[in-house]
């Protein structure tokens, strides 16, 4: 396809995501980047929509890009901008600090990508794996019923309810809660194997047996952070959207973890998915989102999910840069931001480079 094609379709998607409405080819013609008459316009839309890359919803309307123009635009079309130093301000005010605990970030993160863009944010978290354990505590609730908490250095809080065959006496409290501070405050989460457990669970049975039930607690509260949490914010967002199915989206909200397995994978850059892609349940939508990381490892997904018809010059650089500010801000020796905005394995510079 030639070059002159490509700027009409760019011009086209461009338009549609302002307006909403069907794009004529006179309305083409008077941006000021086509120098071209309105004619030779309307014969190339003609080519693009045998092409698959336009429609034409009415007959005497303007056309509209389908799922392959869009992805044509994105993938090979678009230009971004970096955020205005401004912008970067305001978000850094909306996200927080090096002081900020990390599950905090990451729903800061989502709170000001909802506000933003009036889409719904997608948000996977699994940085809770690479920190290590601060604090177990017991504490007495009520007859023989006993509830644990469990700490770690990210901020996170676990806390399970365990009812034991007898009430602990307040020296056999101090001894479970002493060995298992010895054991495993400063051990990783992601260290805590089930042979380590085992060990432990031996070792304070044979003080006493119904503690046992408090060590399988931790288990499973180490086991649940060690789990990637998957969170969908702002789903009214989607509900409201007319350019939406209505049934779509709740099935959608019913059935968001089926996201997680995509969300798990590794990828790098920007990631821009289509309903049509078969990745999720609402057909005419589109997800953006990236990675974050702490200290070099993947420790989460941060993107936002609308209708197909969504500001994709806006919206990448304001996830791009959430996401390489809460990098920096987990990883203490990872202070740098990127120059390049990968989208689907093609680099794409800033228009001010």
């Amino acid at each position: 396809m030639d070059d002159r094609k490509l700027k009409v379709l760019a011009a086209v998607v461009d338009e549609y995501i302002k307006t909403g409405e069907p794009v004529g080819s006179k309305a083409v013609s008077k941006l000021e980047h086509i120098k071209v008459s309105a004619a030779t316009i309307r014969n190339d839309m003609a080519v693009l929509e045998q092409l698959g890359y336009l429609e034409q919803p009415h007959t005497s309307a303007g056309r509209i890009p389908t799922y392959q123009g869009y992805r044509l635009y994105i993938d090979e079309l678009m230009t971004l901008s970096e955020l205005p130093d401004d912008e970067k301000l305001r978000l850094d005010e909306l996200l927080g600090d090096e002081n900020t605990p990390e599950e905090l970030l990451i729903q800061n993160a989502a709170t000001a990508l909802t506000e933003l863009t009036q889409c719904a944010a997608v948000v996977t978290n699994s940085a809770p794996r690479f920190s290590v354990i601060s604090k177990v505590e017991v504490i007495p609730t009520g007859k023989r019923l006993y509830v644990i908490l469990l700490i770690t250095s990210n901020g996170s809080i676990k806390n399970k309810a365990c009812r034991l065959e007898f009430d602990l006496s307040h020296e056999q409290l101090d001894f479970f809660t002493k060995y298992i501070d010895e054991n495993l405050s400063g051990v990783s989460v992601d260290e805590l194997s089930e042979e380590m457990l085992d060990k432990i669970i031996s070792a304070v049975s044979a003080y006493m047996i119904s503690l046992s039930p408090l060590v399988k607690g931790i288990c499973e509260l180490s086991e649940d952070l060690k789990q990637q949490q998957l969170t969908v914010s702002g789903s009214e967002k989607l509900l409201s959207c007319e350019e939406l199915d209505k049934m779509e989206v709740v099935r959608f909200i019913q059935h968001k973890n089926e996201l997680t397995d995509f969300l798990e994978d590794s990828f790098s850059g920007i990631q821009v998915k289509f309903g049509a892609d078969g990745n999720f349940a609402i057909g005419n939508s589109s997800m953006i989102v990236s990675k974050y990381r702490k200290k070099g490892k993947e420790a989460g997904s941060l993107g936002v999910i609308g209708p197909m018809r969504v500001d994709y010059k806006k919206i990448i650089p304001y996830i791009d840069y959430l996401t390489h500010k809460i990098t920096a801000l987990m990883s203490e020796d990872d202070n740098t931001e990127a120059d390049t905005v990968i989208i689907d394995g093609s680099a794409e510079r800033s228009s001010n480079d």
